[in-house]
């Protein structure tokens, strides 16, 4: 018992030396998206809004990407602490097939980086 009240303790006093307002905080609107069904060769976008919640500019270094289906466009200038900033994810569905699911990392100076971003979809077959 007294080495859990212990540890308890010792995680109250990191907590309470963490401050989110000392440096940038990437604050995802929804961090999911579902496309839904698409058709064999479709393109398809969607745009994650992002929200620097710090008291420190916001840096987004790179988005990690698993395969060359997905392509992420992402503001290379710094986000103020209070402002927003978009990524915009697309996805070609030319090579893929029934359910697929990706994940794009964001990678920044966050102190709650990495960010995940995933998004999911449903390929048919070609329109003919």
């Amino acid at each position: 018992m007294k080495k859990q009240t212990v540890c308890f303790l010792l995680l109250l006093v990191g907590l309470a030396s963490f401050k989110v307002g000392d440096g940038a905080f990437m604050q995802v609107g929804d961090p999911k998206h579902n496309f839904g069904f698409i058709h064999q060769g479709d393109i398809v976008s969607h745009e994650f809004k992002i929200t620097n919640t710090g008291g420190a500019p916001l840096v987004i270094s790179e988005c990690e990407v698993a395969c060359e289906c997905t392509k992420v466009e992402f503001l290379k200038a710094p986000i103020a602490p209070g402002q927003s900033g978009v990524i915009k994810v697309t996805f070609d569905s030319k090579s893929a097939m029934d359910r697929q699911e990706r994940t794009v990392t964001v990678k920044s100076n966050a102190v709650n980086s990495p960010t995940i971003l995933t998004f999911k979809c449903v390929v048919l077959k070609a329109k003919h």
